[in-house]
């Protein structure tokens, strides 16, 4: 087992234990959680991976090249050890609540399965890409909302987990919170 990912399994073991043994309810302190737990996944350098963290656990894994769209040719996902955007999400939000809230799927699916932030969006909240109207799903993107404009997420192929503005992107539908 390499380095990497030798930390990364530590990591997740110590935050997984440390959130399990939590004496604090969950619901008072799971937004800034989502928060710490976003920027510390983000230091590690995570790469992203089209259909990575959709494993039987979350985390980082291998992808799929199944609907992979990307830029970079030939699908790099296969023999990449990542995340994708929902992949990300699902990990941080497992890590915060203690369990795996959001599930397999994709943005889709993770939407669905939370509710619409209709006043301020609070840090930790999930930011979603696409359209959501009614009955009609068609997400493409989430991120971590760290507040101030900002969102943490695997942006795309040939990147890494990371920061970045939610400023000129005509595509926002909208924050959610579990």
């Amino acid at each position: 087992m390499s380095r990497r990912r030798t930390a990364l399994a530590l990591l997740t073991a110590l935050l997984l234990a440390l959130t399990l043994a939590a004496s604090v309810p969950v619901s008072t302190w799971t937004q800034p959680r989502v928060v710490r737990l976003a920027y510390e996944l983000g230091r590690l350098g995570i790469e992203y991976s089209w259909g990575g963290g959709h494993a039987e656990l979350p985390g980082p894994s291998t992808g799929t090249c199944q609907g992979y769209q990307g830029r970079i040719r030939p699908c790099p996902a296969t023999r990449t050890r990542g995340l994708d955007c929902s992949g990300f999400t699902r990990w941080v939000y497992a890590l915060a609540h203690g369990h795996d809230v959001l599930g397999p799927g994709n943005t889709d699916d993770h939407v669905r399965r939370m509710h619409r932030v209709r006043s301020a969006p609070r840090p930790g909240d999930l930011v979603f890409f696409g359209v959501i109207a009614g009955d009609t799903v068609r997400t493409h993107h989430v991120g971590v909302y760290l507040g101030g404009g900002l969102m943490m997420n695997a942006p795309e192929t040939g990147a890494r987990v990371r920061v970045d503005r939610l400023a000129g992107r005509e595509d926002l539908a909208g924050f959610y919170r579990y």
